[in-house]
Formats: structure tokens, sequence, C-alpha cells
């Protein structure tokens, strides 16, 4: 492997400190059954709804997930850690033996291997793909979106894995106009021990 460059190094720092939900994409189709733990997704528009996926065309699944055109994205529950160290190839449990695991939806309509207890569940094709440096960028479709209301989730911070618990309740003065809107604090409603007016 090729020294990195000092801007390559401090790159890496940098997203290492980029908080992150873990995820396991998967796929399954005429190419194979494959599945690996990532980071790199992202939402891109609801219009209609699409989200990203970046996957190293150096890696044995590039292929896999491109020829079958669809994909799986199961965003994991706190608990799931173990599970993320399995499809990041840190264990010796082959890939076949994962998916004979009881942790996995039987006879869905989705086409892709989709986790009973996934936090969020994204599921659609691969609608166009990009190529940027070492990396496919495959912008997926959805025609499946579903939500857990509860629970914890596993996020991936400076190297290592933390438990994200849902807080009890959310700041009365915080709202949100849209969901991918900034946050707007009405003056009105900051608590009078922040110099705020009270209602």
């Amino acid at each position: 492997m090729p020294e990195l460059t000092r801007m390559q190094s401090s790159f890496r720092t940098a997203m290492a400190n980029l908080p992150a939900a873990v995820n396991i994409v998967t796929t399954d189709g005429p190419a194979g059954r494959c599945g690996m733990t990532v980071t790199a997704v992202c939402s891109v528009t609801d219009s209609p709804p699409t989200a990203l996926v970046c996957v190293n065309q150096n890696s044995a699944m590039h292929n896999v997930f491109q020829n079958n055109g669809r994909v799986g994205i199961n965003v994991l529950s706190g608990n799931d850690e173990e599970l993320a160290m399995h499809f990041a190839g840190a264990t010796q449990v082959a890939m076949a033996d994962r998916f004979r695991w009881d942790i996995w939806e039987e006879d869905t309509d989705d086409g892709v291997p989709i986790l009973r207890a996934a936090h969020v569940v994204l599921a659609g094709r691969i609608a166009d793909s990009k190529t940027v440096g070492s990396h496919s960028v495959m912008f997926v479709e959805l025609d499946r979106v579903q939500t857990r209301e509860h629970g914890d989730s596993l996020v991936y911070f400076q190297r290592k894995f933390h438990r994200l618990s849902v807080p009890v309740e959310s700041p009365d003065w915080l709202f949100y106009d849209e969901w991918s809107d900034p946050i707007t604090v009405t003056p009105a409603l900051v608590p009078a021990a922040a110099g705020g007016k009270q209602p």
C-alpha cells in the first residue's frame, strides 16, 4: 500500500472525528449475496427519496453490488457492535454463515437481506453510480423506508464504536420547519435562564 500523503493522513484523522451511523449494506441477486459494514451513507434528496453509499472499488464486493443493482441499508442498533465487526471482516466467520443466522427477515419483497432488528431500514435500486477517486458513489433510489421509534443507535467516532441513546425529551425551545432545514431558535421561547423571554 502506498504511503499516505500528509493531506490524506490529515483527512482521515478529520473524518475519524466525524461521528457517523454504522450500517450494514447488503445485496442479493445473480452476482451473489454479500454485505459489508460502512459509515459512508448519506441522504441525497426526498424527491424521490434517495440515499448514497460509497464503496471502495478495490473491494471484492464492489462488483457484486453494481451487478445486482439493489442495495439494502441496515442502520445498526446500539447493541450490534459484534455484528458490525463480523461484516467489517474483523472475524473469521464466512459470508455465507453470516446470512444463516436467525437475524434476517424472511420472504421479503426487497430482494436484499434485511435485519429484523435494524434501527432504520432503507432499500432500493442503484439509480446511478459515479466514480470519485478510489470509490464508487452509488445513488440508491428507495422503495422501502422503515424506522423503529425506540432504541439506541450505533455510531463510529474516533475509530471506536459508541452507543448513542435516544434523549428522554427534546428541548421545547427548538423546532424544525423541515427535516432538511437548520435548527431555528425562537427568541421568545429561549429559557429565561439563557436570557430569553417567557411566553
